[in-house]
């Protein structure tokens, strides 16, 4: 039974040199992992991986200098494509774009989408404190709205300081995406732009297990009806990185709309012996029949990318 893995991370060496040399040599709590075309192939071939989609982790290539930024998120994209025209069936990408400078991801966007042809486009769930959704991404999304793309939402660092011996990657990450989720739902993304097909990182946080209390918070505050807010809420896209056990499952797959689960590995953040653990649990789960199970490791996704079909 073969996986599409939508949440498979990208380390081009000139990208992980970039950073080192910007003084970055850990991101979210874990330190840069080494990573090849080859490497990643033997993982995919050993826990089952036709093809994994790749992009971009946190710090993304915003790290306070625009034209840096956007020269950096070219490279990345780039070199990712090259990848998947090598391999299209190993392969796909969702394209980086260098937020908060608005301009400049939509640039980026565009050149990835229409001359790169990426399958998507990755988004840090917060640029500097400023979370997606927020009225100052409306043209970014009304764009990609506008194509019908695929955005997966990955976290970034809270505009908060950690707590001291717990990573960031731990917990901050989890609320770092319920926060962008529910953001979205609060600005009605997902009625104003109902083409955009989101996809939210590690099960979706905590958005799954805590949603009627964030719908009720919503509801308090825009007094939009409940029904429409669990909608809205229950109609992201969610992968599975990190967040197959059997305690995390039964929450998900509840709440989540039929179709909306799919395969994701965080691998090479994850470390193999994480991907093994996961994708044994999903495996093992007996909440989902043999028809349900093939669906999230590699029918929806082939669903959501056409071209990986």
């Amino acid at each position: 039974m073969s996986r599409v893995d939508v949440h498979h991370h990208v380390l081009p060496p000139q990208y992980t040199a970039w950073l080192r040399a910007k003084g970055i040599d850990a991101s979210g709590g874990r330190e840069l992992p080494d990573w090849s075309p080859n490497s990643a192939l033997a993982l995919m071939d050993g826990y089952r991986v036709r093809t994994a989609v790749l992009s971009l982790s946190t710090p993304g290539t915003w790290l306070g200098e625009g034209l840096e930024a956007a020269r950096m998120a070219r490279v990345v994209n780039e070199y990712s494509a090259e990848l998947v025209k090598d391999r299209p069936d190993r392969f796909g990408f969702l394209a980086t774009v260098p937020l908060p400078d608005l301009d400049a991801a939509l640039d980026a966007a565009t050149h990835a989408l229409d001359d790169l042809a990426a399958d998507g486009v990755s988004l840090l769930a917060n640029n500097g404190g400023v979370y997606l959704g927020d009225p100052a991404h409306d043209d970014l999304l009304a764009e990609l709205d506008r194509r019908g793309a695929v955005v997966h939402v990955h976290p970034s660092d809270l505009p908060a300081p950690p707590v001291p011996g717990i990573p960031p990657f731990a917990a901050d990450f989890l609320l770092d995406t319920t926060r962008a989720a529910a953001n979205l739902v609060l600005h009605d993304v997902p009625r104003r732009y109902p083409d955009l097909k989101i996809v939210l990182s590690h099960g979706g946080g905590f958005l799954p297990y805590a949603s009627h209390r964030i719908a009720a918070a919503l509801f308090a505050e825009t007094g939009r009806g409940l029904d429409q807010i669990f909608e809205d809420l229950a109609g992201f896209y969610f992968d599975t990185a990190l967040s197959s056990s059997p305690a995390a499952l039964p929450s998900l797959l509840a709440f989540a709309r039929p179709g909306h689960v799919l395969f994701g590995s965080d691998w090479p953040f994850a470390p193999e012996i994480a991907v093994a653990h996961f994708s044994g649990e999903l495996d093992r789960y007996d909440g989902l029949d043999r028809e349900s199970l093939a669906a999230v490791n590699a029918g929806n996704a082939l669903a959501l990318f056409p071209r990986l079909a």
